[in-house]
């Protein structure tokens, strides 16, 4: 694999039509090409945050190949293709390599808490089917399986194309772990506190963040690079920030919710979420006014990063 995944990744909403019955791939174009000139260097389709799970397989074939067709090269595509079905997961993987995607993110299968050799069986058949990068998902949160240390050593040693993982288990110390037990071969992406996440060897970020402030958080990995912790830290704390107005009150994983609001407010809009999740139209002024703070947030962490590149100039 002569593939190498660097940065803050965005982990994209997935774009609906107004009524929510389809895909909106004029929008989705629009949404792309403001990444692209944020210099985010790559976007993950169809995670969590891009509500996977609502997505048909139609409409799975049509977002993956309209993102890679209309990037043409210019960042890295990862696409999800995580099933609680083993067959279908190597089928939604299949799929993303032979439309061209550079890489895959992939949940172990969910629900039905799997033991550690079925996590494993799981990825070597999907391994066995592609040879593009894949990048593990860890998050317990969501799918209840919580990807060991050991675990991810295990699958690392035994498949060359298993070289990444986003690790979002909550507990930062993880990615130390990780690194230690792959004796560094595991290239660790932040699933969460990209800062403390990056001093303990972590060489990329999938951030969600990226839907409404790209610029902003990719900037903040380029200067974590650089060794400017305290003003990549600044950044990090804005964006908290913002995750903390989301997570006040809000029901069912309200992340999708407002990202896709504050995304329209940026300008690019993306439509509303799918059920069972709470659109932003059902919230009402609550939704509204949240939304109004976390538009002042966005603007002063994005004005504080296009200083950064000012304040770099004059030492």
């Amino acid at each position: 694999m002569s593939k190498e995944f660097r940065g803050s990744y965005t982990v994209s909403v997935s774009p609906f039509t107004e009524d929510g019955s389809a895909i909106d791939t004029e929008a989705w174009k629009k949404f792309l090409d403001w990444q692209i000139a944020c210099d985010v260097p790559g976007i993950i389709v169809l995670g969590t945050t891009g509500e996977f799970l609502t997505i048909t397989d139609d409409e799975r074939r049509q977002l993956v190949a309209a993102t890679i067709e209309h990037i043409n090269g210019r960042m890295d595509v990862l696409v999800g293709s995580m099933n609680a079905h083993t067959p279908n997961a190597v089928r939604y993987s299949r799929e993303a390599e032979e439309l061209g995607a550079d890489g895959l993110m992939i949940l172990p299968p969910y629900y039905y808490t799997p033991t550690e050799d079925e996590i494993f069986y799981y990825y070597r058949s999907i391994c066995e089917a592609v040879s593009i990068p894949i990048m593990l998902y860890n998050n317990p949160f969501t799918s209840h399986v919580d990807i060991s240390a050991k675990l991810v050593g295990r699958l690392t040693r035994a498949f060359e194309n298993v070289r990444y993982i986003k690790e979002a288990s909550m507990d930062v110390g993880r990615v130390f772990d990780i690194v230690e037990e792959t004796d560094g071969v595991m290239n660790v992406f932040a699933g969460e506190r990209p800062v403390e996440s990056c001093l303990l060897g972590a060489v990329g970020y999938v951030n969600p963040f990226g839907n409404y402030i790209p610029y902003s958080t990719s900037r903040m990995w380029d200067l974590l690079v650089a060794g400017r912790i305290e003003e990549a830290t600044h950044i990090q704390v804005l964006a908290d920030r913002i995750n903390d107005t989301i997570a006040e009150g809000h029901p069912l994983y309200g992340h999708q919710c407002y990202s896709k609001a504050l995304a329209a407010a940026a300008g690019y809009p993306v439509g509303d979420v799918r059920e069972p999740l709470t659109k932003f139209s059902d919230l009402g002024q609550e939704g509204i006014d949240r939304c109004g703070k976390m538009v002042k947030l966005m603007d002063e962490v994005e004005s504080f990063a296009a200083g950064t590149q000012e304040r770099a100039k004059f030492g």
